[in-house]
Parts: structure tokens; sequence; C-alpha cells
């Protein structure tokens, strides 16, 4: 383990070693999410090989509030890391607690220790997830164009878990058993804690040790604020449930009620941020960016999401399996991000220090605008291939290869860049919260990708071509209207790269 950190991947030389700590223990904690998510709508519809039995609409309702909850509870664990615990702790404690989680998935113990499972991990992922990726910002505090190659750098980390989570626990899920794929995810993240236990004291310094709320000097009513916010979004819940607005009786009632309890936490905390946060006018132009930013990567997960429940579906039921007279598991078929990512990020991360060393970096709103048309590009692609489908015939894989690749392209001008503009924009006693906040867009995407996977009811698959079609008008839509915007977004950024 010692030669894997002193021998990283790429750009050693311009990179602190503490980036690559942060890159292993990220890419283990991934291989134990991604590989677990690969099966789990595969196990919540099978009632052959000892899955949950669900119908489509219930499991993809069940997947969507299990992804979605373990990025919606990045905001609490970025608020327990600014004002309890710091990042660092956060990190070990988040990391221990999924272990624990999967530990339960791994126990064919019935549907209630596997929920409880459920979100013991999500509950572990809110508090890891946004406080790994401030750290690799904190690493940088010059900013730029190599701040962004960073990012790309730790975003392979990522991708390197989950192509390696896939391969191995769907294999496990799908050929063996599906408990036995939810125990190597445990394993995947007890690699991670040994990595960050073993290598973060002696790479990472002093940073993320201290809550940033001991750092910043601050409005002591901030906390009492924060609690009024909280309050006040409690209540507004309860009228909305009170007078049957929000529906919890069934999975998917639950889910939609998730939604809007999504949708009011971000709009209403970007609101205390705006008006109660103690913000300069400058600071108030950038988190108005990052709100944009926010709507931006919830329109793009939602449809990038997808390949985990209705491309997953589509891949199980509509594509040609068989590769040389073996059937390949169908959760593979998610390998081809990851692949992709690990192919395109050292391009992508070296093209962005390119242009910026000759002045030519995009604006990061430029490139969410190219990310929101290479996903609407990807679902044209599938629109052709739903028609295809229709006709009774499994379509070529070929079809979903492609919409992975153009997925993979937009996730790459996207992801990493909000990951970075969030650490370059956001207040500096708000980091590890609004950290949160991208992670809970990526949290509102994942569960409309859940529901939108609801949709593929087997007696009724001519709207399949519709569903697909409507992803294109929005992922269109948005990227044209940031295009409109790109003046004054330009404008409030101050010349942030």
């Amino acid at each position: 383990m010692q030669a894997t950190v002193s021998s990283p991947p790429a750009a050693s030389a311009k990179h602190p070693p503490g980036l690559y700590v942060l890159f292993f223990t990220e890419m283990w904690e991934r291989f134990s999410y991604y590989g677990m998510r690969a099966i789990l709508l595969l196990f919540l519809i099978d009632n052959i090989r000892g899955g949950m039995g669900l119908s489509e609409m219930e499991g993809a309702a069940i997947y969507g509030l299990y992804t979605a909850s373990g990025y919606l509870l990045s905001l609490p664990g970025g608020w327990i890391a600014d004002n309890i615990l710091g990042q660092r702790k956060s990190i070990w404690y988040g990391g221990f607690v999924i272990m624990f989680g999967h530990i339960l998935l791994a126990i064919p113990g019935g549907s209630a220790l596997f929920f409880v499972g459920l979100i013991t991990v999500a509950i572990g992922t809110g508090l890891l997830k946004p406080n790994i990726s401030s750290i690799v910002g904190e690493l940088y505090p010059e900013g730029g164009a190599r701040r962004d190659a960073a990012f790309s750098i730790f975003y392979m980390g990522i991708n390197m878990g989950s192509f390696l989570g896939i391969t191995i626990v769907g294999y496990l899920g799908q050929k063996i058993g599906w408990h036995y794929g939810f125990g190597a995810a445990a394993v995947g993240m007890l690699f991670g804690l040994v990595v960050f236990r073993i290598f973060g004291q002696k790479y990472l310094s002093d940073y993320g040790n201290v809550p940033a709320k001991a750092e910043a000097t601050t409005d002591n009513t901030n906390q009492n604020r924060s609690l009024f916010f909280v309050a006040g979004l409690a209540a507004v819940l309860a009228i909305l449930q009170v007078t049957g607005v929000l529906d919890l009786t069934t999975a998917q009632g639950l889910a939609k009620g998730a939604g809007v309890i999504i949708t009011l936490t971000s709009v209403g905390y970007f609101l205390f941020i705006l008006l109660a946060g103690g913000l300069t006018l400058v600071e108030k132009k950038r988190v108005g960016v990052l709100f944009v930013f926010f709507l931006g990567s919830a329109v793009f997960w939602a449809g990038f999401e997808q390949q985990g429940s209705s491309l997953q579906i589509f891949s199980d039921r509509y594509t040609d399996l068989n590769f040389f007279g073996w059937q390949m598991p169908s959760s593979w078929f998610q390998n081809f991000n990851p692949a992709f990512i690990l192919i395109f990020s050292p391009i992508l991360a070296a093209l962005w220090i390119y242009l910026g060393n000759r002045n030519r970096n995009p604006a990061p709103h430029l490139k969410f605008a190219v990310a929101l048309f290479l996903l609407g590009l990807g679902y044209l692609v599938m629109v052709v291939a739903s028609k295809i489908a229709l006709t009774g015939q499994l379509t070529s894989p070929i079809f979903l290869t492609f919409t992975y690749l153009f997925h993979t392209l937009g996730e790459l001008c996207l992801s990493p860049v909000g990951l970075s503009s969030f650490t370059k924009l956001a207040p500096k006693r708000y980091l590890s919260q609004l950290m949160g906040i991208w992670f809970v867009g990526t949290s509102l995407g994942n569960l409309i990708a859940g529901l939108f996977a609801g949709g593929f009811d087997e007696s009724n698959v001519q709207q399949m071509p519709q569903l697909f079609m409507s992803v294109v008008y929005f992922s269109f839509g948005f990227a044209l209207l940031i295009l409109i915007f790109s003046r004054p977004l330009k404008r409030w950024l101050g010349g942030i790269q």
C-alpha cells in the first residue's frame, strides 16, 4: 500500500501527496457505493433469485430514495463538519457507518434489516462525501486551472472505484448471490478506512482537523438562524403533510414527498445564506452563481443517474447481452462510464491547464452548458434505440456505448468543475455546508431518475421514446438558458476560473 500511495497515477510532481491519500480513500468508498448501487434495483425487482420481488414502480422509487438520501444527507454532514467534528473526523466516522451498513445488507435477514442497512449507508455517505471533497479544495488555496486539474485527478479515483465495484459487486450479485455482492461492498469501504487512517496522518498535515466555525469570525447569531431555518422548514413540511400535499403511505408517494423536501431545503438554504448569512455583496453574487450551478447539476444528474435505473432496465430487458456465447451481467454496462472517465479524465485535466496557461480556459458556466448539451445528445441516441426495441428486437450494445460516452464527456465538463467552483466560490465559513448543497443537487437528480424509471411499464413499452425525449428537451433547454444569461454570470464570477 505504501508503494501505491507514493507512486500516484500522474502529475505527482505537481500535486501534493495528500491529494492521492484522498484519491485512494474516495476510490474505495466509491467501490462500495457504486458496486452496491449497480445491483440494488435488480435486487429490489427480482422475484426469482431471492430478491424482494417489488414492482418496477416501487423498486425504482426506493432506488431513487436511497441514492437521493445519500447525497441529501451531505447537507447535515457538512454542517456537522463545519460546527462539531471537523472534516477529517467526519470522513473517518462516516466511513465506519458506511461499512456497518453494508455488513447489514450482506445478512439475509428480511426486508426490515435490509432497509435499516440502506438507511445506515446513506447516513455514512452524507457524513463522508462533502468533507473529503472540501479537503481536496483546501490543498489548492491558489485556485485556478491547477485546482480544476486536481479535481479531475480526484475524479479518476472516484471512477476507478466505480469500475472495480461494478465489476466485482455486479458479478457476485448477479451470478452468485445478491448478498455476496453487498458483502464485497463492505470490504471495499474497509480498505478505504485503512488508507485514510495510515496515510492521512502523514500527508494531510492539519487540513480538516479543526471545524471551520472555530477558525472563522462570524456573527454569533448564525447558529440560532440555522435553527430557525430548520424549524421553519419543519413547519412547512408539516402543513403540506396535514393538507395532503405530501403522501407518505407508498414508496412512490414517499419519493415524491422527498422531492418536495429536497427542493424546499435547497431553495430555503440558499435564501437563508443570501438574506441572513452575513455575506458581502461579492459573496452574495458568487452564491447566486452557485445556485445556478445547483439547478444545472440537478437537471444533469436527473438524466445521467438513470444509468442505474431506466438505462439499467433497458440494458437488462432490451439489449443483446450475448458475448461470444456468454451472457454478460447487465449491470456491467454501467462500467462504460468509469472506463471512459479513466480514459478521458487526464486528457481533459491537461486541456484545462493548457487553456488556462493561455488565458482561454472556458468559464465554469460554459462548461455546464456543454455538459447539458452532451447529456441531451446521449438521450437522442436512446430515442433511436428505444424505437428499435419497440419492434421486438434486442438492440445492439453500441447504442448504450455511445450514450455512456456522451454522458461521460458531459460529466467531465460538469462534475469536477462544479466541485472546484463550489470550493472557490463558497464563503469560507459555509464551505462544507455549500459542498453539501452541491451534493443535494445530485440528490434531487437521483430522486428524479428513480421516479422516471418507474415509468418503464412492461405493459406499455410504447412510451419509451417519449420518456427519453423528455430528457432531451430539459437538458437542451437549460443549456440554452445558461448561454442566454452567460454575460451576467461571467460578471458575478468576478474573473474566477
